[in-house]
């Protein structure tokens, strides 16, 4: 049995191999329950924290489950808001392979699913991106959609001016990367919205937008959270990664509740597009718009990626 740290785990899962694993892990027979949610009361804090248990199996493959819990105000003690691990077996005889650390594991194939959507819905030719929000998963999903697109320019906002700073200085070898003090400065320039934060009201509107954008929402994911209003919503193509995205984060399922959109305005999942039996973008000018909350067969796939890596290894 390994114990997988940090480090190794970031080594692992380059983007290109990754994306690679994700989408075959949608095309594949992946089963995977309904996962488990607890909110559970932080006095402390004022806001509830989150437990999840998230267990996915390949049939004769491999079987495992993340276990991870949330915290929104930890920014404020300088820690990282998930924290947890991923426990995976083998799927023959049941023995114990790795525990893994699920937080870069989460960040990992969080920003790859988005940028598996993206090479199905963002314009070939996108060359500019806006990231809202500066935790942990803000860089990496700047990593992964320039793996799939060409990305020549890219901004970040957060409201905490110093973590944007600090973001954008660990990126700056890598891209041509600068602040916005604003997100309505350079929303309308950019060809990719990427949001990861844990916001309840909306930070990007409909009104700002243009023809030919792609939305990647990844940071509401509780029913009372949203990244984007309602003008957005329904004047956009909506994607998801699973069915589950309607009804655990409030992105959906408010202007579902609301009749803003209908289940027929939900164009396709994941599932869909990788398997073709739907296709993505088909214009210059429509705007689409991937929203996720994450599924346990990202983690199984990431998880199997890793132990085979560290293991031929």
């Amino acid at each position: 049995m390994k114990f997988i740290e940090k480090n190794d785990v970031e080594k692992a899962l380059d983007y290109p191999s990754l994306i690679k694993a994700l989408k075959e892990a949608f095309i594949n027979e992946i089963k995977v329950p309904s996962r488990l949610h607890y909110d559970f009361a932080n006095p402390k804090e004022g806001v509830d924290s989150t437990l999840l248990l998230m267990p996915a199996w390949q049939e004769g493959v491999s079987v495992g489950t993340k276990i991870l819990t949330v915290s929104p105000n930890n920014a404020k003690y300088n820690l990282p808001s998930i924290s947890g691990l991923y426990i995976l077996f083998d799927g023959h005889k049941g023995e114990l392979q790795a525990v893994i650390d699920g937080k870069p594991l989460t960040s990992k194939r969080t920003a790859a699913a988005s940028a598996l959507a993206s090479s199905y819905l963002s314009k070939e030719d996108s060359s500019s991106m806006l990231m809202v929000g500066t935790g942990a998963l803000s860089t990496e999903l700047i990593r992964a959609h320039s793996s799939v697109r060409d990305l020549k320019e890219i901004f970040i906002w957060g409201r905490d001016k110093n973590k944007a700073k600090k973001a954008a200085q660990s990126l700056e070898n890598e891209f041509n990367i600068k602040l916005v003090d604003n997100i309505e400065d350079k929303i309308c320039d950019v060809d990719i919205v990427s949001c990861a934060t844990l916001s309840i009201n909306p930070l990007i509107f409909g009104k700002n937008l243009k023809a030919g954008q792609h939305i990647d929402l990844v940071g509401a994911y509780k029913p009372d959270m949203r990244e984007a209003d309602d003008e957005l919503i329904k004047n956009v193509d909506i994607y998801i990664d699973t069915n589950m995205a309607k009804k655990e984060s409030g992105e959906l399922k408010i202007p579902l509740e609301n009749s803003v959109i209908s289940e027929n305005d939900i164009k396709a999942d994941l599932f869909d597009l990788t398997r073709e039996l739907k296709k993505g973008r088909d214009s210059n000018s429509q705007i689409t718009l991937f929203k996720s909350v994450g599924h346990g067969l990202e983690d199984l796939a990431a998880a199997r990626l890793v132990y085979e890596k560290l293991t031929r290894s």
